[in-house]
């Protein structure tokens, strides 16, 4: 041969050698293809081409071992090259790669014409690929020009749609700002029709005025019409004392239409009230403490409530605790509210019971009796300090008696102008019944 072996005839050679590697003993292997001899033939011809090839070429034993194997498996194309003759129903490939092992009469020959018109058939069928390539991509092309058509055309609609909007927001900004100096004028001729208005009435405020200046000098001429008739009347009452009754209907008729037309408000002041002098202090919650005999006796209990507007706050749990221990939670309740609502009914005053509920889990249920509050107070609240909510939340000068033995809550209600009692005052009076 003259040149290489074609690439398709080289490749089935050295797969035909890489397939007879694993039939050959391990001291006929040659040295170089010692290495690949463990590898799975395909793997082995895709790497071990170069040193396969390689071996065939020069190892003639090699070389003859594999054209043996080829007599054994193609005898009638073994035949053929023989005799000189290239079959035309077997594959070209395997024709050439016969002819090179086995080395017949003209083999180069047969290897380079088949190499040739292998090359040859391998142009064509790239060329024809190249071709539908080709076809393939001016297709896309065209799509794409269509595409890129479609796409201008519809970038041109909708730039003609985005000006026909900004058209039509420039229309609606025109209007707006025609609207807000509308506004605006209209705003100022509100603000001149007010300023007349209040003209106006500040006109009528000065003729109301006038029209009573008038009315007063007209009662005054009454009045002294009036005085004169009395002088009058002492001499002749007849005919005088219609004059005068007459004029004093008229004289009544007009001051009413004057109060009706001046809206004056009723009195709450008289002359007396306006001279100054000193006023006796008036006795309150604090000052009836002087008068009772012990710390607990019930009759300043009834002292206090007798007050107007007097309002008792008890501390329910300090109260029951102190006079029924013994009892459990609610039969404490239950015989305090009683006696609150027996204590309510006689004195009619305010009576406020309040419960610590810090510690409730759910709301307790207990029938209240009538005029008595009963409060619970709320989660992180003590009932001291709602005790000293309550209070701060009456008026100054109210006569608010709380009843508890906590010097505590004692001494923050009496700070806030409360009058604080002892649990055994009630306890004692609540025993009176």
């Amino acid at each position: 041969m003259t040149g290489p072996l074609p690439e398709g005839v080289r490749e089935r050679v050295v797969s035909l050698a890489s397939d007879t590697l694993d039939t050959l003993p391990p001291d006929q292997v040659p040295l170089m293809l010692r290495p690949f001899a463990r590898f799975q033939p395909v793997r082995r011809a895709k790497l071990a081409a170069t040193p396969l090839a390689a071996a065939v070429e020069n190892d003639t034993r090699f070389r003859q071992r594999i054209a043996d194997r080829v007599r054994e498996a193609l005898p009638d194309l073994a035949t053929a090259l023989d005799a000189g003759r290239a079959p035309a129903a077997a594959d070209p490939l395997d024709v050439a790669a016969a002819a090179y092992l086995l080395r017949p009469s003209g083999w180069s020959r047969i290897v380079e014409e088949i190499g040739q018109r292998v090359a040859r058939e391998r142009a064509e069928a790239m060329t024809e690929q190249a071709a539908e390539e080709t076809r393939r991509l001016q297709e896309q092309v065209s799509a794409l020009r269509n595409q890129a058509k479609a796409e201008a055309e519809r970038f041109r609609t909708e730039l003609e749609a985005a000006r026909k909007e900004i058209e039509a927001l420039r229309r609606q900004l025109r209007q707006a700002r025609e609207e807000a100096r509308k506004a605006e004028q209209a705003q100022q001729r509100a603000e001149q029709t007010l300023a007349r208005i209040r003209g106006q009435a500040q006109a009528d405020r000065q003729r109301a005025e006038a029209e009573q200046r008038r009315l007063r000098n007209r009662l005054a001429e009454a009045e002294a019409a009036l005085e004169a008739s009395r002088k009058a009347a002492r001499a002749g009452r007849s005919l005088d004392d219609m004059r005068v009754r007459l004029l004093l209907d008229t004289l009544q008729d007009a001051a009413q239409g004057l109060l009706r037309e001046l809206a004056l408000p009723p009195l709450t002041e008289r002359p007396a009230d306006t001279v100054e002098a000193v006023s006796p202090t008036a006795a309150g919650p604090l000052d009836l403490a002087q008068h009772a005999r012990e710390n607990d006796d019930p009759a300043l209990l009834d002292q206090l409530l007798a007050l107007p507007q007097a309002h008792l706050i008890v501390d329910g749990y300090n109260v029951t605790k102190t006079g029924y221990g013994t009892l459990t939670l609610s039969e404490q309740r239950f015989r305090l509210l009683a006696g609150l609502g027996a204590l309510a009914a006689q004195t009619g005053a305010e009576i406020t019971c309040v419960f610590d509920g810090a510690d409730l889990v759910e709301p307790v249920l207990l029938a209240t009796p009538r005029g008595v509050r009963v409060l619970f107070s709320r989660q992180g609240e003590t009932a001291d300090e709602l005790i000293r909510r309550l209070v701060r939340a009456e008026p100054h000068g109210r006569a608010v008696i709380v009843v508890s033995s906590d010097r505590e809550v004692m001494e923050g209600v009496r700070r806030a102008g409360a009058r604080p009692v002892p649990a055994t005052m009630l306890l004692r009076r609540l025993a009176r019944g």
